[in-house]
């Protein structure tokens, strides 16, 4: 298998630890075109799913299919099966030491166990997405991202409603969201991804990725490639965003009223807006 000029032609991505938009590409058998088109979207990050992204019949084949391409000069990460399924196992077999793997989300992590037995399974210093999608995995969140390997946090939203009854109102789930968060920052890891919006929610995506933005998270699932541009967009610091943290760092430069104890986080916050721009090339 060889790996198309489009996949090599790639707009610059940022860093996964900055990423704002993870596209979830099915893995799908013999599927490096649609592989390489994932690759040449506006996503940040390009996730090929073995788990959920397939039906159980395809996934012997899908596995291959994803193995070999990884292998052919092209790079990506892998969602693969939980460790509680046979599968798990079999994904790490295929893909764990292909040239291409940039790291590897592990569905429904419900424990620090987890992370530790699949970082036994990759290469060292291998980043791990830990996808919790359960009322355990919730409870057990701060263990989770204390793991050694563990590189990050994303929320399955679908998952985790079916698993609780929850709905999708945003102030119901604010409780999980809040855990994610404060569960990676205690842990020094970078803000955690929100679930996507579906294919056919499209109009909710803009408010879905504000609420997702109001709540210290930094990236989102994608299952469209559609979608890439304005999840980026919005989780970004805006032209206005840079312009007012600039004159807020002039204004506190140079006090002309009271200087009290609100000063140190607002000078924070305005020179976190500075250096997130110039990460993604903004400023």
């Amino acid at each position: 298998m060889t790996v198309s000029p489009q996949a090599t032609q790639r707009r610059r991505k940022p860093h996964w630890s900055l990423a704002r938009t993870w596209l979830l590409q099915p893995g799908i058998p013999d599927g490096g075109e649609a592989y390489d088109a994932a690759i040449a979207s506006s996503a940040d990050a390009i996730v090929l799913d073995i788990e959920d992204g397939l039906p159980e019949a395809q996934k012997p084949a899908g596995r291959v299919s994803v193995a070999e391409w990884l292998s052919a000069g092209a790079q990506a990460w892998v969602r693969i099966n939980s460790v509680a399924t046979s599968a798990w196992s079999a994904d790490l077999d295929a893909v764990a030491h292909t040239p291409g793997l940039v790291g590897v989300m592990l569905a429904k992590t419900e424990s620090g166990d987890d992370i530790a037995a699949t970082a036994a399974r990759l290469p060292p210093g291998t980043p791990l997405v830990a996808l919790v999608e359960s009322a355990l995995g919730i409870e057990s969140v701060s263990e989770i991202a204390r793991a050694p390997g563990c590189a990050r946090i994303a929320f399955g939203l679908g998952d985790f409603r079916r698993d609780t009854g929850m709905s999708q109102d945003p102030t119901v789930l604010a409780y999980p969201r809040a855990r994610l968060v404060i569960a990676s920052r205690a842990a020094g890891l970078a803000a955690p991804i929100d679930g996507p919006t579906l294919r056919d929610q499209s109009r909710h995506l803009a408010r879905e990725t504000a609420v997702a933005n109001s709540a210290g998270m930094t990236g989102r699932l994608c299952l469209d490639p559609e979608h890439a541009e304005t999840i980026n967009s919005l989780l970004s610091p805006s032209a206005i965003d840079i312009d007012e943290a600039r004159r807020t760092l002039a204004r506190l430069d140079a006090p002309t009223g009271p200087y009290d104890g609100s000063v140190g986080p607002t000078r924070a916050r305005a020179q976190a807006v500075l250096d997130l721009a110039e990460k993604l090339g903004l400023d």
